[in-house]
């Protein structure tokens, strides 16, 4: 039953990635004319960022970094380019953690189906929001990605327990919470840290957020994808170099590497989005009080 309910799971994550993959060809075909294609520097933010996602890093909060510290990609674009450009690795790393991590799948299906569909009605509310409204919610939630990447560093929080799936209240706490971490992933914070507390502070392997974690962000990211595509709210040559790098540096590291002592990375990782998040801040400060003046400046027209 477990082998079947996991064919129909692997299907359906195929025909979700081919449907998207076709979409976002002809769409990136269309607005190809004038806009880059990826630099060394993309490629590069791609390969590293995805690398170390696949051994638990993750990958949104590194993204978002680099593309603020570089000046890659503009602010209200960087929600829509994670989202986008990080999708296709998204797809390589569910497959093989799905493959390899044991996990009830009732469990796990139910936990993509909440995260999926959070993400569906949070796509919608982002990719409309001004300039302003992108820089502060990420700020702020950065701030808050970066005090759990310390709970777990410092081991604050519970290291789980030896379940493999939810059942009754708790399986109830898990889909919310993973529906709530699906609206936020649209706002570039990803889901991997904050899922690994979900699960152990509901008695589950840490393992287990492997699986759930990749699976539920690679099928809630075409559904966001789709809505960040029509609104044009992304950087096609930043989304593009996170795809062509990103794919095999998860395959190496999945495949291959596996594991490494990671304690230096992941202090190196709070301090880098500790600061991203005071730069957004600082950048959604700047922007409100150009905009003061602005309105100052016209009423003093009138």
């Amino acid at each position: 039953m477990a082998a079947h309910a996991k064919a129909i799971l692997f299907a359906l994550l195929g025909l979700s990635g081919v449907v998207f993959s076709a979409i976002w060809i002809a769409r990136a075909r269309a607005e190809a004319a004038g806009r880059r294609w990826p630099t060394l520097q993309q490629l590069a933010i791609g390969a590293v960022t995805d690398f170390f996602d696949t051994l638990g890093i993750g990958s949104f909060a590194t993204t978002t970094s680099l593309y603020k510290l570089g000046r890659v990609v503009a602010d209200e674009d960087i929600p829509g380019t994670l989202n986008i450009g990080h999708m296709i690795p998204t797809f390589a790393e569910a497959f093989i953690f799905i493959l390899v991590v044991a996990v009830d799948m009732r469990t796990l299906t139910l936990m993509i189906a909440a995260a999926t569909a959070g993400a569906w009605l949070g796509a919608g509310v982002v990719s409309s929001w001004p300039r302003r409204s992108i820089q502060l919610g990420m700020g702020s939630l950065l701030l808050g990605a970066a005090a759990i990447m310390v709970a777990r560093a410092t081991h604050l929080v519970p290291g789980g327990g030896q379940a493999l799936g939810l059942s009754g209240a708790r399986l109830a706490i898990g889909l919310a919470g993973n529906f709530v971490l699906g609206a936020l992933m649209t706002l570039g914070i990803g889901l991997f840290a904050p899922c690994m507390i979900l699960v152990a502070l509901l008695g589950m392997s840490e393992t287990t957020a492997f699986p759930i974690m990749m699976g539920s962000c690679a099928f809630l990211m075409p559904g966001a994808g789709i809505r960040f595509l029509r609104s044009g709210r992304y950087d096609l040559g930043a989304s593009l170099g996170l795809t062509l790098a990103g794919t095999p540096a998860v395959l190496i590291a999945g495949l291959w590497v596996k594991s490494l002592r990671l304690d230096a990375v992941k202090w190196l990782v709070v301090v880098v989005v500790v600061y991203t998040a005071i730069a957004m801040l600082r950048s959604a400060a700047r922007e409100s009080r150009q905009e003061l003046l602005k309105r100052g400046r016209d009423a003093g027209r009138i």
